[in-house]
């Protein structure tokens, strides 16, 4: 979702897990110079069981609240509001978001201009909430929770009056939350590229690009592209060109971002599903929701720090540390850019295979679960890569979960290739055994690797799914028998001004 990972130069994005002594701590390598690119790209354990989520386990993550449960909620004049908020998403658009009465108090599945308000309000004020929908949901309200804290409001989660007027002073009392904004060439510049589903056809890809405009405008401005298409109707995003104008939301300004204080600590939370960046005194300064480890591939407990930095990385695919599958899948490098599995930046942590990074799927962070590491949207991870150095200490809290204890994708295909062998052997005796890996590398070659034949979907055609990329219909990519594998060792799981109305 973003085009990035650019060639580069020198350093190993892995080091040395923490926890070591002060001798250990002095053989670690030197920590990697912001802005570093991993020529031999990042190296990460993913699952790639999780399938991608359906609309249906979206609306319904939308207003899961049980992260809740993590927090002393502030009851005051908890229950349904007296008015319920008679706005329809429909009626967004400019004049509605810039002109209208802010509705107060905002609490429950409702949408509209007044959502909208708020949610570019809190992306100003550096509490994100996350891709900008218009609707009221899980990562607006984590995200107003944890402004009211910081600020010392009653913490009800529900946006009342005192809590706007101080949300539009964090904000920086913009005149206008939603803007015309005049195209430029930079901002129109492609290149557009279709992704493909098989791992090794994304492979020969000159960048992992954004895939149209309209994906390019979404991440630039931090809305969905039904909110952008709602701003500007009977507008082709994807045709625009260079000097035409359209309707964004006004989004943060980063330069204001300095005027925070420096950031002393990380804290991730799995139940929570966010990212604080405190100052010294443990106050929050930045508030990023996050997708971490699920039920099997947990993200880890305690504290680490952070290495170094990565913008633009390219993703090394390796088979061997890849739970869900097999080792004996060819390896692959993956280019740079949006729709490479971290994203547009990699925030290497000293635990091995972790770390902090973007995503090709926005609409999931904060709702989905990843595969250990922590995963932000592209524009918050890319804010907190330019706010964060080498030795800033990141503590893990609330992770829960368990780690397999076998990679069950080895099992499955030695199963498979202990069958297609016998097939093969009372089939064809004579005509099998031969050159497995030249036969292996010319189906792909043939155009079998991009779904063209084939019967189930293997584990590298599903390699982008559960990556924070787009769900795309799995493609097979054919494989020859492989001798049966003896048990190997576990592998490492992936671990990242308006007047209110009451």
């Amino acid at each position: 979702m973003i085009n990035r990972y650019a060639s580069a130069t020198l350093a190993v994005l892995l080091l040395a897990a923490c926890g070591g002594d002060a001798d250990e701590a002095e053989k670690m390598p030197e920590p990697q110079a912001q802005g570093a690119a991993n020529p031999s790209g990042v190296e990460v354990a993913w699952e790639r069981q999780t399938p991608g989520m359906t609309p249906e386990e979206m609306e319904r993550a939308r207003m899961d609240m049980s992260w809740q449960e993590l927090v002393q909620l502030d009851t005051t004049g908890s229950g349904a509001p007296a008015r319920p908020n008679p706005e329809k998403w429909e009626q967004i658009d400019a004049q509605a978001v810039n002109s209208g009465g802010q509705f107060v108090p905002l609490t429950g599945d409702v949408a509209g201009p007044s959502v909208l308000r708020t949610q570019i309000l809190l992306d100003r004020a550096m509490f994100s909430p996350g891709i900008m929908d218009g609707r009221w949901g899980k990562n607006t309200v984590q995200a107003l929770y944890w402004f009211q804290r910081r600020e010392g409001l009653p913490a009800t989660a529900r946006l009342d009056s005192a809590t706007f007027q101080r949300l539009r002073q964090a904000a920086g009392n913009p005149s206008e939350l939603v803007v015309r904004k005049t195209l430029t060439e930079d901002d129109v510049k492609g290149p557009f590229t279709q992704i493909p589903d098989d791992i090794y056809e994304h492979a020969k890809l000159s960048c992992s690009c954004y895939e149209s405009l309209t994906e390019k405008l979404s991440e630039d401005y931090h809305a969905t592209p039904d909110l952008l298409q709602k701003l500007n109707p009977g507008v082709d995003l994807n045709g625009l060109k260079a000097g035409q104008s359209i309707f964004v939301p006004a989004v943060r300004d980063e330069s204001r971002a300095g005027t925070r204080g420096q950031v002393a600590k990380l804290i991730v939370s799995g139940r929570g599903s966010y990212v604080h960046a405190v100052d010294a005194a443990g106050k929050v300064i930045y508030h990023f929701p996050s997708t971490l480890g699920g039920k099997y591939s947990p993200s880890p407990s305690g504290g680490f720090k952070i290495n170094g930095v990565t913008q633009d990385p390219s993703w090394h695919y390796q088979p061997g540390i890849l739970v869900g599958v097999p080792d004996n899948e060819p390896e692959a490098m993956i280019p740079a850019g949006p729709n490479v599995a971290v994203g547009k930046v990699w925030i290497d942590l000293s635990e091995p295979h972790y770390g902090i990074h973007g995503t090709s799927e926005p609409q999931t962070i904060g709702y989905a679960a990843s595969n250990g590491c922590v995963r932000l949207t592209n524009w918050d991870v890319e804010f907190l890569s330019h706010h964060v150095r080498a030795g800033v200490p990141v503590e893990f809290r609330d992770i829960s979960g368990q780690k397999q204890a076998e990679d069950p994708a080895n099992a499955t295909a030695a199963a498979g290739a202990s069958s297609s062998a016998g097939r093969s052997a009372s089939a064809a005796p004579a005509a099998s055994g031969g050159n497995r890996s030249s036969s292996s590398a010319s189906a792909r070659a043939s155009g079998s690797g991009n779904g063209t034949s084939g019967a189930a979907s293997t584990p590298a055609a599903r390699a982008r799914t559960e990556s924070g990329s787009r769900t795309r219909t799995e493609q097979p990519r054919p494989r020859e028998a492989e001798t049966p594998k003896a048990a190997e060792p576990a592998k490492t799981d992936e671990h990242a001004g308006h007047t209110p109305r009451e």
